[in-house]
């Protein structure tokens, strides 16, 4: 028997029973409620390898502020955004953040800096954790555990304070919490759970709380992207496919010097930060028609992750088409490939040591490994320089009794070689190699997105993200799919989500459908029907037969749901004198669920309707009308006994449980 054995044997008590015939209501205004009036948006794009934040004043929403310049930054890395990592005390106490928490970490004594937790791209564990909850631990730099839910909820209330207090300085006074609508950035592709975290790590980082869940809306990353890409004006992108002047270089100048002087444009006006988005639909934009499909491919530190929508005019309103797919096939698995070579000269168990016995030191290499990534291009012929941290030299010489140059000749790894100015010379060949797992993932998922018969004429392709910087993976791309539609990259790649999650904050009725990632219902008993139940069902209680553990769908994986949406199903307690109804929701990725005890079903919600204490002279037939509000990142449950209007509401949660 499954982990969920039936409820109506366990409880005892009798259950709900769908009141015939079962009727669905679609309420399009069930929500009335009254808009809070916040002054500014502040999104967070809590990413993989860095982060941000960008706001808006709801006064003047055509201008988006990006957070002001960090301390701290790399060589050859531009910091809009700040790595994503964390240091705590040995006491556990929230120290710093960013390249402040990796540059106090890194001078820090070896015999020191064991006793401090030092966390990086710890977000990938949300993906990668099957069973999520608010127990799961994060493991730091020196191997010591600290709850996952802790360093999320660090990680923003720093990003809170960081915030306000730059729009008090601003402002110059106090800005207060409850004056801002907080958006916070998660992938499409995250299971619920995930998503859910995000939202309850927000509410320990004080942003909002689950009295006043409005204050914060959980936005999808592609969706971001594709709210954004709506408003591009042609000299803020970059058309891979036309090989007219792009930005008024030819084309003759490879995609990465376009980049450049695009970025460089950019940059110059970097010291106001201020970006204008005009009010209008950017030109890109009026050439799509109603119908139209495009595909949005986010691909960041982590994650790749894409969206097809369509347009629906005359508001130009977003819908979702194709049920967001991708996988971990983001930028940190051109580092992964990188240690994997680092292994095959230097020995898997001296790698391990020395990321052990030298955390800091490691953290360096990968910097230094990070900015020759950025250099890496299609058509460089020149090689690309590593500088390898001094201590890692010393260590191997301690570890192996020879040295560093020696293992690269005895190694014969023979497209890496040892410059007498103390670094590793790799071949462009080599550094493209490395880039060549993750890039192919990448354009065999995308090949099969294509394939799907909802994905037929896409007319763009907008590639997002930090990683889509790269010319490597832009070549990748135009060249396997710009024969299909336009390839389209705006111009400032890596704070494309910001602005769009900003947008999102200040209009979240732009996404009018989406897909729904599972199937759900409720847990009820039907009359048993010979032949039809499994007898192993059959539950009698007062002379009527009862099949139990009935799935009673609401609705099911992948169909389309309008934001707001709420589908309504009326129940009556399968014994009349009963006055606690317990409704429990399911959940399933399958999209045909016949019994709430099949693989994969999981429990995600619970409404415990007390009817003690109601008038007595109720029908004989109690009606129980049971509403699932779908569409947001968040679902709503609610139950209402029809006869005496007492209800009961409940969100659904994926952690708990």
């Amino acid at each position: 028997t499954s982990a969920y054995s039936s409820p109506a044997k366990s409880l005892g008590d009798p259950g709900i029973t769908p009141l015939s015939p079962s009727h669905i209501v679609k309420d399009s205004d069930a929500d009335d409620a009254v808009e809070q009036l916040f002054l500014v948006v502040v999104a967070i794009d809590f990413g993989t390898t860095s982060s941000g934040y960008a706001y808006s004043f709801t006064k003047e929403p055509e201008c988006i502020h990006v957070m002001r310049r960090w301390e701290g930054g790399d060589p050859g890395v531009s910091n809009q955004k700040t790595p994503t990592t964390i240091l705590l005390t040995p006491e556990r106490k929230f120290h710093s953040f960013g390249y402040a928490a990796r540059d106090f970490y890194h001078d820090l004594d070896p015999t020191e800096s064991k006793h401090w937790l030092y966390f990086e791209k710890f977000k990938m564990k949300l993906h990668t954790t099957g069973n999520l909850t608010m127990e799961t631990d994060l493991t730091a730099a020196n191997g010591k555990k600290v709850k996952a839910l802790e360093i999320f909820a660090y990680a923003l209330q720093f990003f809170k304070e960081q915030a306000l207090k730059e729009l008090s300085d601003q402002g110059g006074s106090d800005f207060e919490n409850t004056e801002v609508r907080w958006v916070i950035t998660v992938p499409a592709i995250w299971k619920q759970p995930a998503k859910q975290f995000m939202r309850q790590a927000a509410y320990k980082a004080g942003m909002a709380s689950p009295e006043n869940p409005e204050q914060l809306i959980i936005a999808l990353e592609p969706e971001a992207a594709s709210i954004y890409c709506r408003k591009l004006r042609l000299h803020q992108m970059i058309d891979l496919s036309s090989r007219a002047p792009v930005n008024g270089y030819s084309p003759s100048d490879t995609i990465g010097t376009g980049f450049t002087q695009g970025k460089e444009h950019v940059r110059r006006n970097r010291q106001s930060r201020t970006f204008m988005v005009e009010n209008v639909i950017g030109e890109i934009w009026s050439e799509l028609e109603e119908g139209d499909r495009y595909i949005v491919v986010d691909i960041g530190g982590g994650t790749v992750d894409m969206t097809v929508h369509q347009i629906r005019l005359p508001e130009g309103h977003l819908k979702e088409l194709y049920k967001a797919t991708g996988g971990p096939y983001g930028s940190l698995g051109v580092d992964y490939e990188f240690e994997k070579l680092l292994c095959k000269i230097f020995g898997e168990d001296f790698i391990e040591q020395f990321k052990i016995k030298r955390p800091a030191a490691w953290v360096d290499l990968m910097i230094a490994f990070e900015s020759r990534k950025r250099a890496a291009a299609p058509d460089r012929t020149n090689p690309l320089n590593i500088t390898l941290p001094f201590s890692f030299i010393d260590y191997y010489k301690k570890f192996r009794g020879h040295s560093v140059e020696h293992a690269l000749r005895k190694s014969n790894v023979d497209f890496v070689k040892w410059s007498s100015q103390g670094m590793l010379r790799m071949s462009p060949d080599a550094m493209n190699a490395l880039f060549k797992p993750t890039i192919d993932q990448i354009v065999q998922h995308l090949s099969e997105v294509f394939d799907k018969p909802e994905v037929t004429n896409v007319k763009f392709l907008f590639l997002v993200g930090g990683f889509a910087e790269s010319p490597l993976l832009q070549q990748a791309v135009q060249s396997a799919f710009g024969s299909r539609c336009r390839v389209i990259i705006p111009q400032d790649v890596g704070l494309t989500i910001l602005k769009g999650a900003v947008l999102f904050g200040l209009d979240p009725a732009v996404i009018k459908v989406r897909r729904s990632p599972l199937t759900y219902g409720v847990g009820v008993l039907n009359r048993f029907v010979e032949g039809k139940h499994p007898p192993e069902k059959l539950l009698v209680k007062d002379g009527t037969r009862w099949c139990t553990d009935v799935f009673d769908k609401f609705i099911s994986a992948d169909q389309s749901v309008a934001l707001g949406e709420t589908v309504t199903r009326s129940y009556t307690p399968a014994k009349p004198s009963q006055l606690v109804i317990v409704i429990n929701i399911y959940s399933s990725e399958q999209d045909n669920v016949s019994f709430i005890t099949e693989p994969g079903v999981k429990k995600c919600g619970t409404l415990r309707l007390d009817l003690t204490g109601t008038d007595a002279s109720v029908p004989n037939r109690r009606e129980i009308k049971t509403l699932m509000q779908f569409g947001d990142t968040e679902i709503k449950a609610m139950a209402v006994d029809v006869a005496t209007s007492k209800s009961v509401k409940v969100g659904i949660d994926f952690l708990n449980y």
